[in-house]
């Protein structure tokens, strides 16, 4: 196998090597090995996506399909991966029943009204028994007004006639899940360890219901080693995850007085802390104490 260099792969993806040291450590480069104190990367690996990008941000939502129409659905669940959802295809009704014991895994459901053993009214009036939340849209290959009318009667939110437009039908998706308060983002809103909550949405920091003053920085650095509780982080990992999006470079003498100034804020006695813990050798640890 051919190799390269963090210098070579940096050159080829666009990054600097401090980053593609970086994703080597984090095991993020298949075939990555290290020899000594040098990284080499196999020149077929791929660009590992940026978390902090929007693409690497990106949750895909998980929409169930119900159709049996075999050639509507090859295009439908091209066209919805395409957009950046995953699908879950089911072609009865007895097989969508199924699929309603993990409803809460489902960010939305496309539902056929002709189905061979029932209709999508029948499924939609058990989903709403279940889960009142979820965005149920109907396909149908009629624009009666009695149909419409039914399937909206029974806890539908949308009605789209067949033959549709694909985009169209990815506008309508996305406008539900707007209107559901689903978006793009991690469903969980908060990370709670200990006394320290972290609302993600908010980006504020609160330590016993009171609210911690946090620059961006210490903000970052908190929460990536909140994320990885008990466990040590290495400086070069913590040096990357603080690299300003401006491109401005944070050095080891910055992260140690962002270190101080984090430890003055969430330590009762910073000189004796029991949460950031420094591991001489390595970097940083976040110790969960109990309330």
């Amino acid at each position: 196998m051919d190799y390269m260099t963090l210098k070579e792969a940096g050159e080829k993806w666009g990054v600097t090597p401090r980053w593609i040291n970086y994703y080597c450590s984090a095991g993020r480069i298949p075939g990555a090995v290290k020899m000594g104190t040098v990284w080499l990367i196999p020149k077929s690996a791929q660009k590992p996506v940026d978390g902090r990008t929007k693409q690497g941000k990106e949750q895909k939502h998980e929409i169930l399909l119900l159709e049996d129409d075999i050639s509507l659905v090859d295009g439908l669940k091209y066209s919805l991966k395409k957009n950046r959802f995953d699908v879950e295809v089911a072609r009865t009704v007895c097989e969508a029943i199924k699929y309603l014991a993990e409803i809460s895994k489902y960010d939305l459901l496309i539902l056929d009204v002709t189905l061979p053993d029932g209709t999508g009214f029948e499924v939609c009036e058990k989903v709403r028994k279940q889960n009142q939340q979820i965005p149920i849209i109907f396909l149908t290959a009629s624009d009666e007004e009695v149909n419409i009318i039914r399937g909206l009667d029974s806890g539908g939110d949308d009605y789209v006639t067949k033959p549709f437009k694909l985009g169209e039908l990815c506008s309508r998706i996305r406008a539900l899940l707007r209107r559901a308060g689903v978006s793009n983002v991690e469903k969980s809103v908060s990370i709670e360890c200990g006394d320290i909550t972290i609302d993600l949405l908010g980006n504020r920091v609160s330590m016993k219901d009171r609210i911690l003053d946090l620059t961006s920085a210490e903000y970052r650095l908190l929460g990536l080693l909140v994320r990885n509780v008990n466990r040590v982080i290495t400086r070069d990992i913590i040096l990357n995850e603080l690299w300003d999006n401006t491109g401005n470079f944070v050095d080891d003498n910055t992260l140690s007085v962002y270190v101080r100034r984090l430890r003055e804020k969430v330590e009762a006695d910073p000189s004796h802390p029991e949460h950031l813990i420094t591991v001489r050798g390595f970097g940083y640890q976040w110790k969960e104490v109990s309330v």
